[in-house]
């Protein structure tokens, strides 16, 4: 006969994936923190932010360093997905200028990510390598949708792109008022052709 300490069917099954729904709270806490006050902020800023206390904070991540790596990590993953997901945007410029903002926040997190592993080089190298890999044939993928879309140029590489972005977003951390968001803006604004004209079929 059950007790009440027998455990429930799914019980175990349950606690996993309350683990994990914090945990997915918790690093999405953590990388809106990073983006808006640095890898320095504190980290009752970012228990405040998730909904979790501070004990959960260092339980799933001992140190700082093991928290921004596991940020940066799931920033890799939400940007990889984009090329599997529905699009969240009316036309393929669209998608590609949200996926550029996003990736522009994840860039933030990455300059810091040396700093907060300190004298891990090769962990460094290791992760920035795995970035690159994964994230340029997304943008790669967007870029050429949208150009056949005949919304943007057709003549950008992903590659150079992406330099572009990064080295848009240096100046975050060295000047108070810099407007990064806007400088993109300003270069997807130079990728940008006029609208597509509307077939007389698609207009009807």
């Amino acid at each position: 006969m059950p007790t009440d300490e027998t455990p429930r069917p799914g019980a175990g099954r349950a606690k996993r994936s309350d683990v994990r729904r914090n945990q997915q709270k918790l690093l999405d806490a953590a990388a809106a923190v990073f983006v808006r006050a640095g890898i320095d902020a504190p980290v009752r800023e970012i228990a405040a932010a998730s909904g979790l206390g501070m004990g959960t904070i260092y339980r799933h991540f001992p140190t700082r360093a093991d928290l921004v790596v596991a940020v940066f990590k799931h920033q890799v993953d939400v940007l990889a997905a984009a090329a599997d997901t529905p699009p969240t945007a009316d036309t393929p410029y669209e998608v590609l200028r949200i996926w550029v903002h996003q990736f522009a926040d994840f860039l933030v997190t990455k300059h810091g990510l040396a700093e907060a592993l300190h004298s891990d080089q090769a962990g460094f190298e290791t992760l920035h390598a795995e970035f690159v890999d994964r994230l340029l044939p997304v943008l790669d993928q967007l870029l050429k949708a949208s150009a056949s879309a005949g919304f943007t140029r057709a003549d950008v590489r992903a590659y150079d792109f992406m330099l572009g972005i990064g080295n848009l977003c240096i100046g975050v951390g060295t000047f108070p008022d810099y407007r990064s968001r806007h400088m993109i803006d300003l270069l997807l604004a130079g990728l940008a052709q006029p609208a597509p004209a509307l077939t007389d079929r698609e207009s009807q």
